[in-house]
């Protein structure tokens, strides 16, 4: 059982030094890892090829990106993983005990990494919500096989909610493993633009998506 990892990425380059530090140990266990980019106008590309790693251009858009990346690569299962979240040191080794069982897919649960201390609330919803819907989020860091992944189509080409529309379709097939060890994403979304404003708008768009307004639309109003 071959893990692969899909990485969409645009104008990531600030944060990219530490992130490939880190998939340069990952590789170590026989990973296979592949960047995919949506039109980056910084160093980020040059940055992966630097580093050696392996990088494809898709079309922006997270749903395209990995779609794209899962393409190319060869591994019985696949994880999604943002470029800002960080994965526990036995990422791995979860991922391929989980998907020996029943399930067919999962998630981990995420801390946010910041100063506000309302991050922590926030991530300790995000995760209840989860076990308690079977719905993830990408933050979460999305694994599954790749004939769960190719049992649903893949992410559902649209702008945003990508991921509460695969997790949809997926629980068709099985429960979420859900990964106790978290893993830690970036918090600066919601330290930029305000915790209580960020949780609001999210909530806002859930509602909305899951009262049929397009996600195109909503993409709008992401910030």
């Amino acid at each position: 059982m071959r893990l692969s990892i899909v990485i969409p990425v645009l104008n990531e380059a600030l944060g990219l030094p530490s992130l490939l530090a880190r998939m340069a140990a990952v590789t170590e266990h026989g990973v296979d890892i592949i960047f995919v980019d949506g039109g980056s106008t910084d160093a980020t590309v040059a940055l992966i090829k630097a580093a050696s790693q392996r990088v494809i251009a898709a079309p922006k858009g997270r749903a395209w990106q990995m779609n794209a990346g899962a393409a190319q690569t060869t591994g019985s299962l696949l994880l999604f993983l943002h470029a800002d979240t960080q994965l526990p040191a036995n990422a791995v080794a979860s991922i391929c005990r989980q998907l020996r069982s029943s399930t067919c897919w999962g998630r981990f649960d995420v801390r946010i990494a910041g100063t506000a201390w309302m991050l922590g609330v926030v991530a300790h919803m995000m995760n209840w919500r989860s076990r308690m819907t079977g719905v993830a989020t990408g933050d979460q860091a999305l694994f599954m096989t790749r004939a769960a992944f190719n049992s649903v189509g893949g992410f559902p080409e649209q702008s945003l909610m990508e991921d509460i529309e695969i997790s949809r379709k997926l629980k068709h097939l099985s429960r979420p493993a859900c990964i106790r060890t978290p893993v830690i994403t970036s918090g600066r979304r919601w330290e930029t633009y305000g915790v209580w404003k960020t949780i609001f708008l999210m909530w806002r768009l859930r509602w909305a998506y899951w009262r049929g307004q397009s996600a195109q639309q909503l993409a709008q109003l992401y910030l």
